[in-house]
């Protein structure tokens, strides 16, 4: 499905109705859209998954539709070494259990499926209208929707418009986080194979029968319990996305929310997210970085969708401590944000002074 985690069908889903499947969360990573990269992060799945399911049971308590159908339990043993208590009945491994139900961090997430058809390109272009005439009425809409709480150092927004466009008081972007008065949605292509940013009236053509108000009005009901849940944590929320999927005519929150890979967070002034890894790759090879940049070039000039094939540049693996730090900002993170033990993983303080200086 992505380069971070797999998609299994247990239904497959028609142009009249939603299927069933299960997300099974990799260890794996990546950064610039380059895919796949050379290493792992111990855990890093384990972590994506219990943080999604999390945000995903809140927001399913205030009324905020989802695809989500809970998480698969690894053991089906009713006593929880994370102080949680089990459930009655006696279950088995694989059963789909509520979060607070689960023997230990999960690694694969059960949702309702929808169609996801192919998005021709041809002639320098993508065909929305093939993509919708194969969607029927369940399908995944076609953008991501991005909000926006504070513009941190390294976020796109700074390099498509200046301060003074977001109602901020300032000539130039300073050298640290900005925290804006609302926040800002904006959308997205989602299965274009460079992500852009679209404008309204783009992203209301692209969007085909999906309503952009309501598109936004989602957003901005996750990026607020999102952020409620953080700041209970002691984080703080800067930015994040959402994918939404039509049934029926109904939209409904898809893919999966509010981890570290989807959203930024910080912690006492320190990134605690995928951004670290983005940072460190910008510092230490910076080589690879500018190639991915001019393969994207490259690829716009000539119409082509695959810029990776034009990179002249691999990305180096992460060294050992860097990958132990990043594991471990994961783990204590989700600790931390969950209010669970889930890891066996150091204090969130003491995580982020270790990625700090990385």
């Amino acid at each position: 499905m992505t380069s971070v985690k797999d998609l299994r069908v247990d239904e497959a889903p028609t142009a009249e109705a939603p299927g069933a499947g299960r997300f099974a969360f990799t260890d794996d990573y990546s950064v610039f859209d380059w895919g796949k990269m050379p290493d792992a992060i111990p855990r890093k799945g384990a972590s994506l998954c219990t943080m999604g399911a999390f945000n995903f049971e809140r927001l399913e308590s205030e009324g905020v539709p989802t695809h989500y159908r809970g998480v698969l339990d690894s053991t089906g043993d009713d006593s929880s070494p994370n102080g949680r208590a089990g459930s009655t009945a006696t279950r088995e491994s694989g059963d789909v259990v509520a979060l607070d139900d689960a023997d230990e961090a999960p690694t694969e997430m059960a949702v309702d499926l929808v169609n996801v058809p192919d998005l021709p390109f041809a002639d320098g272009s993508y065909d929305y209208d093939a993509f919708y005439a194969d969607a029927g009425s369940n399908y995944v809409v076609p953008l991501e929707i991005v909000f926006r709480n504070t513009v941190p150092v390294g976020s796109s927004l700074r390099s498509r418009g200046t301060p003074a466009d977001y109602g901020l008081d300032a000539e130039e972007w300073p050298d640290e986080p900005v925290a804006l008065d609302d926040p800002v949605v904006e959308f997205s292509t989602k299965f274009e194979e460079q992500d852009r940013y679209l404008t309204r009236s783009e992203a209301d053509r692209i969007a085909g029968d999906a309503d952009v108000d309501a598109l936004e009005s989602l957003a901005l009901d996750v990026n607020r319990v999102v952020t409620d849940r953080a700041e209970e944590a002691g984080f703080a929320h800067q930015d994040g996305k959402i994918e939404c999927a039509a049934i029926g005519g109904d939209l409904v929150v898809a893919d999966v929310v509010g981890t570290f890979d989807e959203n930024r967070f910080s912690y006492d002034g320190q990134q605690v997210s995928k951004e670290v890894v983005r940072q460190y790759y910008k510092r230490h090879d910076p080589a690879w970085v500018d190639a991915v940049s001019a393969a994207k070039a490259d690829a716009d000039e000539r119409g082509v969708a695959d810029w990776r094939d034009l990179c002249e540049e691999a990305p180096d693996p992460l060294p050992g401590d860097v990958v132990t730090a990043v594991a471990e900002m994961y783990q204590a993170g989700t600790n931390a944000y969950t209010g669970g033990e889930w890891f066996d993983a150091p204090a969130i303080a003491d995580a982020v002074d270790a990625v700090r200086d990385l």
